[in-house]
């Protein structure tokens, strides 16, 4: 399975800040319970993929200047 690969599978999606000071990102479904857990500077880094990726989906050209592949 992959990034272009349909699935009928079904989880939720939590994500919030620890009481340790990191953020998780939580996946809970039918056999499934992952929570992973990332320093602040890791979550930008995703929060930013995340961003560009949608903007890629939208069509658009998805990468910010300066920044590589």
């Amino acid at each position: 399975m992959g990034i272009n690969s349909e699935t009928d599978m079904a989880a939720d999606l939590q994500i919030g800040p620890t009481d340790a000071g990191t953020v998780r990102i939580y996946i809970a479904g039918d056999g499934v319970d992952l929570p992973m857990d990332f320093d602040p500077d890791e979550a930008d880094e995703i929060a930013e993929e995340l961003r560009v990726a949608a903007q890629a989906a939208r069509g658009r050209t998805g990468r910010p200047k300066g920044r590589k592949a």
